[in-house]
């Protein structure tokens, strides 16, 4: 059984505290019997590709978002060697999104490389925001495809609903252009620093180091396994240019590598940077974001063959110029050599800048092994489910441009809503609510549809001087907050729901002029006979019935009349030559008889004339 100093037993205790916190949360450790969910998508490709030297397969792009597909030009070594990409010209929309299914609910590791438009033309390389579940992480700005770590974008995020959203928001310079997304599932401990760590966060990868080597590499090239992810690990050879730094490294077999929550391959601990004689301690310094909090994780494992005991190697770690922990001793706190050590931080940043200093205090110079650094955001929260549903109907039904885009979450990222919705947070419902709508002047077409209605918060609605007909729902009176309504200006008909029409006595302003095929409200022409929907349907399928019964009957009658004159004039053909022979023997016959009665008549009188004469 390997020893451990009492610091050590403080570091398990509190992992036990973590695991319990956790469980709390409702988050559990990784199944390791199971392969954690993974997909890869080439953007912009028609086919599944693999690519070298792994064979990792990235799925075909097919369902996902608009868009266009285009050939890749790769700006960086460290991107993957495909050749397609998927971008998002401004003419469709602002915001652009691929909307995962079916991602089981957990922890992930999404991470997205970007690429430029292979076209001679292009002249500049675009601009723009990305989020992930409506959280803002990552911001592209000029210059980004000339810098090797800013080719991509990682970040740490819980799915929560099955489902998984990354969307590209134009800034107005340049096209959106991605070359590959993936959504790895890590164990769903991963990087648990403490409160506030769970579902209201989201981990962005600002750094990730391999001290000691100067080569670049994966998870997967370094023998790590799924369950860590796949996470990049930029090789650094100095922490800064200007200092004399000294790589050491070692092929050892390093213990406690690979556990969970987060799974190190046990490679990054095989090279170190350590200080000097004349520059002992060692220095990191890294842009950030200002007014962030930062997680900051630091890898140690005591390779260096001249350092075998306690107490030759004690150094504090200062971030910021705070003392982030004193007398790091990292065979007292792992129990022996060659055995990896992970610290952990949370710092709060006020400016640019993020320092790191490891300063010895005792024996030998100070040493490092890996950093990473994450920015902690807090998770949007989204909008009520059923006003997301209400407006993408209401998108579908009015035939909304592509210019507009209404792609993504309405209100999430905030820096990026829908154009013409107005949200509001609801502190009760803990959601974004929609409490307005303008779609004025936007040559809008199609009809209002009734499920309007589920935008219970809606108090302002303009979509005048649009070409929109039909009838205006029923239900759009259940909206009791409306207080604004612009409908002027359309083609809308029928009769204005009568509740509707006395809401302005309530301080409300409603319009309706402008719609000839409109009535029933003062300043409108009156309505006919009012008449449900449901009588008129009946009345349209009983005249539609009777047309039909006539048509059929006039059809059949006509059928009829052809079919007795044709009969009458075959009959009549047939019956022709009968006829006139019949004819002529009744005429024979009768002019025989004529015949025979007066030679009876002849005979008779020759007979009798001697009487007579006598």
């Amino acid at each position: 059984m390997r020893w451990r100093s009492p610091v050590v037993l403080q570091l398990q205790l509190w992992l036990l505290a973590v695991s319990a916190s956790s469980a709390a949360l409702g988050v559990l450790a990784a199944d390791l019997s199971k392969e954690p969910f993974t997909i890869r998508i080439s953007c912009g490709s028609f086919d599944d590709v693999r690519t070298a030297p792994t064979n990792t397969l990235w799925y075909r792009d097919f369902g996902y978002t608009g868009g266009r597909f285009a050939n890749a030009t790769r700006p960086s070594f460290i991107i993957p060697p495909l050749k397609t990409l998927r971008y998002f010209p401004l003419s469709d929309g602002p915001e652009n999104c691929y909307n995962i299914n079916n991602v089981p609910n957990g922890h992930y590791q999404v991470r997205l490389f970007f690429a430029l438009l292979d076209n001679p033309n292009l002249d500049s390389e675009p601009i723009f925001d990305v989020s992930v579940e409506g959280t803002l992480f990552s911001s592209l700005l000029l210059g980004w495809s000339s810098d090797d770590e800013k080719t991509f974008a990682e970040a740490l995020v819980f799915v929560q609903d099955s489902s998984l959203s990354v969307c590209f928001h134009s800034t107005g310079h340049g096209d959106p252009s991605i070359l590959s997304i993936e959504v790895l599932q890590i164990d769903d401990n991963a990087y648990n620093f403490g409160p506030p760590w769970g579902k209201g966060t989201v981990f962005r990868t600002a750094k990730r180091l391999k001290c000691g080597s100067g080569k670049p590499a994966f998870d997967e090239d370094l023998n790590g396994i799924r369950w860590g992810g796949d996470r990049f690990w930029l090789g650094l050879q100095t922490l800064s240019s200007s200092s004399d730094d000294q790589s050491i490294s070692t092929e050892n077999v390093i213990a406690e590598t690979l556990l969970a929550p987060n799974f190190y391959p046990q490679s990054i601990y095989q090279s170190a940077i350590v200080g000097t004689d004349r520059q002992p301690s060692l220095s990191f310094e890294m842009d950030v974001t200002p007014n962030k909090n930062y997680s900051v994780w630091l890898h140690f494992a005591e390779i260096d063959n001249g350092v075998t005991a306690e107490e030759q190697r004690v150094f504090d770690v200062l971030i910021n110029g705070d003392t982030a922990f004193k007398d790091v001793d990292i065979i007292r706190m792992t129990g022996e050599c060659f055995t990896a050590l992970v610290l952990n931080k949370t710092v709060a940043v006020s400016g640019t800048t993020l320092k790191i200093i490891l300063q010895p205090v005792k024996g030998t110079r100070a040493i490092i092994n890996a950093i990473e650094v994450f920015e902690i955001i807090p998770a949007e929260k989204k909008t009520l489910p059923q006003e997301v549903s209400a407006l993408r109907t209401l998108k579908g039904s009015l035939g909304l441009p592509l210019r507009l885009g209404w792609n993504g979450d309405p209100c999430v990222p905030q820096q990026h809503p829908w154009s013409g919705v107005d949200c509001q947070f609801d502190n009760t419902k803990g959601n974004w609510i929609i409490d307005g709508l303008g779609l004025d002047n936007q040559g809008l077409k199609g009809v209002i549809p009734s499920d309007i209605s589920k935008l219970q918060h809606l108090q302002n609605m303009d979509l005048s001087y649009n070409e929109l007909n039909g009838s205006i729902p029923e239900s759009l009176s259940e909206l009791t907050l409306l207080q604004i309504l612009n409908l002027n200006g359309n083609h809308l008909s029928g009769r204005v729901p009568a509740s509707l029409g006395g809401r302005p006595l309530h301080r409300a302003r409603f319009n309706f002029t402008d719609n000839a095929g409109l009535c029933g409200i003062p300043g409108l022409r009156e309505c006919g006979p009012h008449l449900s929907v449901a009588v008129k349907i009946g009345m349209a399928f009983g005249v539609l019935l009777a047309i039909l019964f006539l048509v059929v009957f006039a059809a059949c009658w006509w059928k009829r009349q052809q079919n007795i004159l044709r009969a009458k004039k075959l009959a009549a053909a047939r019956e022709a030559p009968y006829a006139k022979s019949r004819t002529q023997y009744t005429r024979d016959v009768q002019m025989t008889k004529h015949q025979r009665t007066h030679e009876s008549a002849r005979s008779s009188n020759n007979e009798s004339s001697p009487h007579l004469l006598s």
